[in-house]
């Protein structure tokens, strides 16, 4: 689906095209809307059948009015709508053209939404997200046809800055919406269908579309180099494991390097500490952190900002068997750090943990961990907000201010040093569990002692990476949270660099 942009207010329209306008509740009103559209919606009013408020959706078929066949009346509400309301307005916007199967939709931009910073980008996030549906696999495939083209137009032409806004802002938010969903498509790929051979086969694919450095690391390049953690995780399956890098260099030296690491288990039982069989099946999720790494790593390829970013995603898939790790067992990770085993269903940490060594090993100065890491952030937060751990005051600043304009709720969890303390193994340098008081921020704080010091954030996306119903942006499955969050955050002023002569279109 193109996403463009007209200066003109009116656009060419071809057979089968369908018109969108945002109507606020102030627009029936005053005088704003013309005089043959009036007389068209006032009876709508009248009946309580459309009235403007935030995202009412009414499909109007029109004869005389106008050249489009259909018109979609999509209420703005009151006053100006706010980003995260433009956003998700965009996305009932799609999904009724979607019902329609209309090919082609024009959208006419209110002059609320046109003067108000962001909107351009919020409304291209909102059209790609809305859009997304998650793939099935039925003989006979339930059909739903995304418009090929969108056109924004403005209800009176925008001057020179705005219209260059307006079509950098769509730019951008189309590339942040398709590397959303592909995130999500990964995550919605069932276990069998997505192994971590598969995953590392989709980062290559990334990679090569835009040129960038990747490795793979088999089962026994990661025993040669000491992935204790990565190693024992993957060896209860007959997928083995894999390590993934991929490297993208926006400046001459490869300095002031961000490290972004993904929880990549393609599925998980729990292992020998077997999870309860009801709900299990949502476990194909259980790789949405690295789907959203990658997803950034799909962004940085079309977007060429002038940053540095390694992505790393240690990639397992968690089974029982004879040969899978057990409780008390002791294992030694890449960095040398020995854990000692409780908890086999405590196995993302411990990936992870050699995924935070290794982006250390290829020149990170920060590191951030994306991982559906807890049911336990999933009692505190439910599936509305991701959980943040942290021993950076600075740079989780920086996370939260990318979070509210991604519209991605991210909430910091406390580190006591008590919650440390829980940690501590009579037998090994570390445990991998720390029972369930406090388990959000305790299995945090196993990563962060990977981090060695360097500035770090952990976020548990356990509630937000998979929804079992359609909510704003987001149709029911794998969500693609934080992909959007982490593009905000590695493009803002404080580390993006003007784009040079490597920028795309």
């Amino acid at each position: 689906m193109n996403i463009e942009w007209s200066n003109s207010v009116t656009p060419a329209a071809a057979a089968g095209d369908v018109l969108c306008m945002m109507i606020s509740e102030n627009s029936l009103t005053d005088s704003s809307l013309a005089p043959e559209w009036r007389a068209a919606i006032e009876p709508l009013t009248k009946a309580g059948l459309f009235s403007g408020r935030l995202n009412q959706i009414y499909i109007l078929p029109v004869t005389a009015l106008s050249r489009y066949s259909i018109v979609i009346l999509a209420g703005s509400g009151k006053g100006d709508p706010g980003i995260g309301e433009v956003r998700v307005l965009a996305a009932h916007i799609v999904r009724a053209a979607m019902r329609l199967k209309a090919a082609l939709l024009d959208i006419e931009i209110s002059e609320q939404v046109l003067s108000r910073e962001g909107a351009a980008q919020a409304l291209a996030e909102g059209l790609k997200l809305g859009s997304e549906r998650r793939k099935h696999y039925k003989q006979e495939q339930a059909s739903y046809v995304r418009p090929d083209k969108v056109i924004l137009y403005p209800q009176q032409p925008a001057d020179d800055t705005l219209d260059r806004a307006w079509r950098q802002g769509i730019q951008r938010g189309s590339v942040f919406g398709d590397s959303a969903n592909l995130a999500r498509e990964l995550t919605n790929l069932p276990g069998n269908l997505l192994t971590p051979s598969g995953l590392a086969a989709a980062a290559v694919e990334v990679a090569e579309r835009h040129g960038l450095p990747v490795e793979v690391l088999d089962e026994r390049e990661i025993e040669q180099k000491g992935m204790g953690g990565l190693l024992a995780v993957g060896k209860g399956s007959i997928h083995p494991p894999r390590m993934i890098v991929i490297r993208y260099q926006g400046t001459g030296d490869w300095t002031d390097v961000t490290g972004i690491i993904g929880k990549g288990i393609t599925f998980d039982t729990g292992g020998i500490s077997l999870k309860r069989a009801p709900g299990m099946e949502d476990m194909i999720s259980d790789m949405g952190g690295a789907a959203a790494v990658l997803g950034v790593m799909e962004a940085l390829g079309r977007l060429r900002p002038r940053i540095n970013v390694v992505m790393v995603i240690p990639a397992a898939e968690n089974m029982p068997s004879p040969a899978a790790f057990k409780p008390g067992d002791i294992i030694t990770t890449l960095s040398g750090k020995t854990v000692e085993v409780l908890n086999t269903d405590a196995e993302g940490r411990v990936v992870l943990g050699d995924g935070l060594t290794y982006a250390r090993e290829w020149g990170a100065e920060r590191l951030i961990d994306v991982a559906t890491l807890t049911g336990a952030v999933v009692s505190i937060l439910g599936d509305v907000a991701t959980g943040a751990v942290t021993n950076d005051k600075q740079l989780m600043q920086d996370l939260l201010a990318a979070s509210d304009r991604s519209g991605e709720p991210v909430w910091q969890l406390p580190v006591y040093p008590e919650f440390r303390e829980m940690l501590r193994s009579e037998v090994a340098d570390i445990r991998n569990a720390a029972g369930r008081f406090g388990s959000a921020s305790t299995a945090g704080l196993f990563i962060g002692e990977f981090a060695e010091g360097l500035p770090w954030v952990h976020l548990d996306i356990a509630g937000t990476a998979f929804l079992s119903k359609e909510r704003g942006v987001h149709s029911k499955g794998a969500t693609g949270v934080m992909v959007r969050t982490l593009l905000e955050y590695l493009l803002s002023p404080s580390l993006d660099q003007p784009p040079g002569p490597l920028a795309r279109e």
